[in-house]
């Protein structure tokens, strides 16, 4: 009841989605408020500006819709070409310049990549290769943000090693998708070594009940 009018400098500055913008109007209806957008000829106190307004959100949702296909294509076509589109740089490898698409071999964590994966065939366990790691001191990769801030380099927890384990970057090779595309980045474990973990892996993997 303090509240009689919601004013914005432009419409997509609150929301771009229809539906998101229906459930705010259905709140200040029911708080008998309006709300009014200051450069644009429409608001909320009349049936017309109502409909100007859905159509022209319809148009801004479907133009951020349009924009998030672009991206995503995009990423799968420079990612089909063996890029490395960001996110997390897994252990083993570093980005050598800001904005490079191409992962380098990081040689001591290579090392420690390595020794994972030849351990965990000789323990046949993930728990044992977690405990095991955890004795050694092994860690999970540091990473710095631009702001210094330090992330990482703590315990490898099991999820973390199954994720490493049967991660194919390891092959100098990128996945998206499901799809496994040659990498434009050097491998650190050789095949048949990545394959016999798989294998077993596989076997590990927990049975689903039928019911």
């Amino acid at each position: 009841g303090k509240v009689h009018v919601v004013v914005v400098y432009k419409v997509d500055r609150l929301t771009r989605s229809l539906a998101d913008f229906a459930k705010i109007v259905d709140v200040l209806d029911a708080a008998e408020a309006s709300f009014v957008s200051v450069t644009q000829a429409f608001n909320t106190t009349n049936s017309m500006g109502r409909l100007t307004l859905n159509v022209l959100l319809s148009f801004a949702q479907f133009e951020r819709e349009v924009t998030g296909e672009r991206i995503r294509d995009k990423i799968a076509a420079s990612k089909s070409k063996g890029m490395w589109m960001g996110g997390n740089v897994p252990l083993g490898y570093d980005i050598p310049a800001p904005g490079s698409r191409t992962l380098q071999v990081n040689q001591a964590e290579a090392i420690t990549v390595r020794h994972i994966f030849a351990r965990y065939l000789e323990l046949g366990s993930v728990y044992a290769l977690q405990r095991e790691l955890a004795e050694q001191g092994i860690t999970s990769k540091q990473r710095i943000t631009g702001t210094g801030k330090n992330y990482g380099g703590c315990h490898l927890y099991r999820g973390a090693l199954f994720h490493l384990l049967a991660n194919p970057i390891y092959l100098g090779r990128i996945r998206h998708k499901g799809v496994i595309h040659e990498g434009g980045h050097d491998a650190i474990v050789g095949e048949e070594l990545f394959d016999r973990v798989q294998k077993l892996l596989a076997q590990q993997a927990p049975r689903r009940r039928v019911a």
